[in-house]
């Protein structure tokens, strides 16, 4: 009966996973509480997993990674990148990710695509190439530099310490290292002679003609008083300064416009134009660009307000929510001036629409609120900011500081969790992050999933819920060999972490596998690893968070990334099927 109750909850995790219709750290936790109040698992044993060296590895990860953004030393990359391989797509596309990969092997994947992705758009306007040929690409690497090392991503922490649980000893920091580079220069030489041919070209006329050709929508009201009122749609100021009225909201009517409407006070008016003509609108007397009726009396002197462009993370606290619930301008001292989705600017109620990770918003404010919330992880800013000669010093240090915590951690001098520990309490000690970002950079629903999900594992184990599924899986591929086996719970691994994130999917996947190796005779740790490398190898969607990063600044499509990446993903799939059983043989 306890084995049902587990697989059933096991389903509910899933569905609940896939539709996000509640959060990931909510469910999490209410399958602990069913399975402590069905008696599967004790309290103490339900929750131990949040007390695990794992947890501790990963929010010292987290605080180290924010603190190298915060000091610059990562955005020099974006530079270098443009002064050593000048304007060859191909040779750019391959080095940048060499790069990407190279970096994301130890940091966070989401933390190293927000670093690049304002350095690579600048990159890629300056040579005049449609950002969207860079910025999937530079996704695809993050997610493939991170199967290089232990630390390289949240899922290879998360296997490590399950396996360790389960029995097996830890992974070690360099144990897959070999495959993981096979992988990421397979990927690199797919992207370069393949994916660059498939990648789109998204607003390539923006791209030969610079930001300036950039198409915004945004909504106009016109005030009392306005030299607007009276003028006639087609022959106004918006004329004036090259802007398509496009349509007019008056009162409760929304209409065309045409040659014959006049302007009246209190008319929300629609305008398509550039960027650089939208931050001219702004200086006009009489208008205001309206993100919400009510905002033009918070009080904010906009007047000398830098404009940039920002892209929303699926961290923020914003998201769900639109401009207007949010009090966005109060709230945040930012004036929205236009918003966009993917390859489409949202044209019509612009203050009601529901706020998604990845939206691109125009903003115009004081460049210190832009910082405030770049730094607290609710937005990532399309421009590179100057930094001072100090902060990068004491980014370098820090950075020389994590670089000896890899190498003392990895030769077994200091164990791992206290390394990274003491080089995250460095970053605070040395004014390289402040303590309240530190915390706020943390992705806490990421570490009561990976907490909570190794404790259901445990449960999958005492109850027989995962002899079950092993049995029933074993039972339809063993036939073919254990290799098929093998074959079967990477396959399934990948189409998982569709609906579930990567830890999550690894998790689930792990006890059962081992299970069915352990009925089979074969090698645990075989199954281990290459589940580990399956969840990082998936990129059939764009709900990876590295991928919802590049989906709106690229103005890609849901389709693109099932067109790229599923090559892709096969690819991957191929190499680990071929690879694993070498290094760790499956007898």
């Amino acid at each position: 009966m306890e084995a049902w109750i587990v697989i059933g909850l096991l389903i509910v995790a899933v569905i609940a996973f896939a539709t996000e219709k509640i959060s990931v750290d909510l469910v999490t936790l209410s399958l602990l509480c069913v399975l402590v109040m069905c008696g599967i698992l004790k309290a103490d044993r339900a929750f131990a997993g949040f007390g695990d060296r794992v947890i501790i590895l990963l929010a010292a990860i987290f605080v180290i990674g924010a603190a190298l953004r915060e000091t610059g030393v990562l955005d020099m990359m974006g530079g270098f990148l443009a002064q050593t391989f000048g304007t060859h797509p191909k040779r750019l596309m391959g080095f940048m990710m060499a790069v990407v990969g190279g970096v994301s092997a130890f940091m966070n994947n989401t933390t190293v695509t927000a670093v690049f992705v304002g350095p690579v758009m600048g990159l890629a306007r300056k040579l005049r190439i449609p950002p969207s040929r860079l910025l999937m690409p530079l996704a695809f690497a993050s997610l493939m530099g991170g199967t290089c090392t232990l630390i390289g991503t949240s899922t290879n922490v998360a296997v490590s310490g399950a396996i360790s649980k389960l029995g097996l000893e830890p992974l070690r920091m360099f144990e897959f290292t070999g495959i993981g580079l096979v992988l990421m220069l397979t990927g690199i030489l797919y992207m370069v002679f393949i994916g660059s041919r498939l990648v789109p070209e998204r607003d390539k006329a923006s791209a030969l003609a610079g930001d300036a050709m950039r198409d915004y929508f945004a909504e106009v009201m016109v005030l009392p008083n306005s030299p607007l009122v009276g003028q006639a749609a087609f022959d106004s100021d918006f004329s004036a300064m090259e802007f398509q009225v496009m349509k007019i909201r008056r009162s409760d009517q929304t209409f065309d416009a045409t040659p014959k409407v006049r302007f009246q006070e209190g008319d929300v008016v629609l305008v398509a134009g550039k960027v650089e003509n939208l931050i001219r609108v702004k200086k006009i007397e009489g208008i205001d660009i309206l993100e919400d009726v009510t905002l033009r009396s918070s009080g904010i002197d906009m007047s000398d307000a830098q404009v940039a462009e920002v892209v929303l993370t699926p961290r923020s606290a914003f998201v769900g929510r639109s401009l207007r619930e949010n009090n966005f301008r109060q709230r945040t001292g930012l004036s929205v001036l236009a918003l966009m989705r993917g390859d489409r600017s949202l044209m019509h109620h612009m203050a009601a629409e529901k706020l998604r990770a990845g939206d691109v918003l125009l903003l115009q404010g004081p460049s210190d609120r832009f910082r405030a919330f770049e730094e607290g992880n609710d937005m990532i800013v399309i421009t590179q900011y100057q930094f001072s000669a100090e902060t990068r010093r004491r980014g370098f240090v820090l950075l020389g500081a994590f670089v000896m915590a890899v190498i003392a951690s990895s030769v077994g001098w200091v164990p791992d969790a206290i390394a990274f520990v003491m080089v995250a309490m460095l970053a605070v000690f040395m004014r390289c992050i402040k303590l309240e970002n530190a915390y706020s950079n943390i992705d806490w629903r990421l570490l009561i999933l990976i907490g909570g999900m190794m404790a259901f594992g445990e449960a999958m184990q005492t109850s027989g819920a995962s002899s079950m599924i092993a049995n029933f899986i074993t039972g339809w591929l063993q036939p073919m060999g254990v290799f098929a086996v093998f074959a079967g719970f990477c396959l399934l691994t990948i189409l998982l972490t569709q609906p579930m994130s990567n830890a999550a999917a690894a998790l689930v996947v792990l006890p059962v596998a081992l299970q069915a190796a352990a009925t089979m005779g074969a090698n645990p740790r075989s199954f281990a690893i290459g589940i580990m490398l399956s969840a990082s190898a998936s990129m059939l969607t764009p709900f990876e968070p590295s991928c919802i990063l590049v989906y709106g600044p690229g103005k890609y499509r849901f389709s693109d990334f099932i067109k790229v990446g599923g090559g892709l993903t096969l690819v991957m799939l191929i190499v680990i099927l071929a690879t694993v059983p070498v290094f760790w043989p499956l007898k």
